[in-house]
């Protein structure tokens, strides 16, 4: 049976990337979709696993190839999903969780069905703000520079089915659960498996 996609986005500072991971080692069958994108590694990132970093000239072969399901720029640098690579996740059988910001969500969302779109909200802006200092990886002018950005994204929320206020980490991680599980079981209550179980329509 094909996978899910479930689509997560949210602002700069709300958690988003911290929720998937959880989700990721929580789920056997969940695999992390791995962006490609133009920007530098961070410490402690490794190419494969959290992004696969690719230049500039690599990046327009594949949009010119028409590799990507969607890509987009992102505070100056781009982000790119990979069709063939999320093909392969969802047709071997795996969930798939793509850690994408609003614009390639809409792009996604427009080009292939039956994906699960959840947005995670912060608690406030200032707790983005402070999110962000402790993160101690941006500037103060590049930190306002995403807020800014993260006030237009969050506007965006009311397109997604479901949203989640990440005010306690633990807290948004089962509610988190409780959408993957809810939409795992929608899945595999469908008519095409009581089908192949039971051998009847229903």
């Amino acid at each position: 049976m094909k996978g899910i996609p479930f689509i997560v986005s949210a602002p700069s500072g709300a958690g988003k990337t911290t929720l998937c991971a959880k989700a990721v080692a929580f789920f056997a069958d969940l695999r992390h979709s791995v962006s490609y994108t133009t920007r530098l590694p961070r410490l402690g990132e490794v190419d494969g696993v959290d992004y696969r970093f690719v230049d500039n000239a690599e990046f327009d072969r594949m949009v010119k190839a028409g590799e990507f399901l969607e890509y987009a720029g992102v505070h100056g640098k781009r982000y790119g999903t990979s069709r063939g690579d999320l093909d392969r996740l969802l047709s071997g059988g795996y969930d798939a969780m793509l850690d994408i910001d609003v614009q390639g969500a809409k792009s996604v969302r427009e080009k292939i069905g039956g994906g699960v779109y959840i947005f995670i909200l912060p608690p406030s802006v200032e707790a983005c703000r402070q999110r962000l200092n402790s993160r101690g990886k941006d500037s103060a002018e590049e930190i306002e520079k995403r807020l800014a950005i993260a006030i237009e994204e969050i506007k965006k929320a009311s397109d997604y089915e479901y949203v989640i206020i990440n005010d306690d980490i633990n807290d948004a991680f089962e509610r988190l659960k409780a959408v993957i599980i809810a939409e795992k079981s929608k899945k595999a209550c469908s008519r095409e498996k009581v089908r192949e179980i039971f051998g009847i329509d229903i």
